[in-house]
């Protein structure tokens, strides 16, 4: 059945739209300033292994956001078929190219290349997406980092709102080393208590019916069902499944929510502005640009 948005439900949606609107002028403004200040613009190389369609109208979403703040957008598009060897010297020559800030690898890429391999071979000051072990390390330690896009456009989204994560219950089910594991992590640095979760969890439902705050990244359509939701819960819906749509069941788990995000609207924009953010940063720091 069709959901029907009325007033009421539209108070309990997290829109992503406006912050992240809000993120890209920040980032404009950063970009203006390092052209002003070196002569160069900001530059965000997209690797793109295959032709994978998801893949593929995502990376022209995230290029099409670089456009529009003045940051320049390099994509390398390469075959399928190619060696993990291949692909990781591409990589280190993009990381050895003074005119390029960050590197995206966007994944997934396909088998049998070795992804971790191919992640490592970044250099931490161009890591942009928060995808090494390094960087994984340091968000865990809470350090400064450019940490993965995904978790930290949540974080934002729920300072945003205004959620209180001090000695809250934040349940996580997912476990990706560039989603799960790293919200896990900053929702800890926050002071929330977290349980993390993943598919093969047993009895989840009963350990989602604790959450205070719920983090979906499991990667399955439709995965959350409204009776595992407690009443006045917030709900982040980090998927993006086929089709559009998430990983939460968002008709049946609005009714309990106190907020919760749409898919789309939700999370991606600012798991995209955060990109453009960060790239802007790390040019700022090899570039030697100060903000103040």
């Amino acid at each position: 059945m069709l959901f029907v948005m009325d007033a009421i439900h539209k108070t309990k949606l997290m829109d992503g739209r406006g912050p992240a609107r809000r993120l890209r002028e920040q980032a404009r403004a950063k970009i203006e300033r390092i052209r002003e200040q070196t002569g160069q613009t900001p530059t965000l190389a997209t690797v793109l292994v295959g032709n994978d369609p998801a893949s593929a109208a995502y990376v022209r979403m995230k290029r099409r956001r670089c456009d529009e703040v003045g940051m320049r957008s390099l994509l390398i598009e390469l075959p399928a078929e190619i060696s993990t060897e291949t692909l990781v010297a591409e990589v280190r020559r993009l990381g050895d190219d003074p005119a390029v800030h960050g590197i995206l690898v966007q994944h997934p890429v396909p088998r049998p290349i070795d992804r971790r391999a191919v992640f490592e071979s970044i250099p931490i000051e161009k890591d942009v997406d928060g995808v090494t072990s390094a960087t994984l390390g340091r968000v865990i330690l809470g350090m400064p980092a450019f940490v993965p896009c995904t978790p930290r456009g949540i974080m934002r989204l729920l300072d945003e709102y205004h959620v209180e994560l001090d000695g809250v219950h934040a349940v996580v089910i997912g476990r990706s080393p560039i989603l799960g594991r790293p919200m896990a992590s900053m929702l800890i640095n926050r002071h929330a208590t977290v349980t993390l979760c993943h598919s093969r969890t047993r009895a989840l439902p009963n350990i989602v019916r604790q959450a205070d705050v719920l983090i979906a990244a499991v990667g399955k359509p439709r995965f959350v069902q409204g009776g595992w939701i407690k009443l006045g819960a917030v709900i982040i819906d980090a998927g993006y499944n086929e089709g559009i749509i998430g990983d939460v069941d968002f008709d049946t788990c609005i009714e309990p929510a106190s907020l919760i995000t749409p898919v789309p609207g939700g999370v991606g924009p600012m798991t995209i502005a955060t990109l453009i953010d960060q790239t802007a940063d790390a040019a700022a720091m090899q570039l030697g640009v100060q903000w103040r």
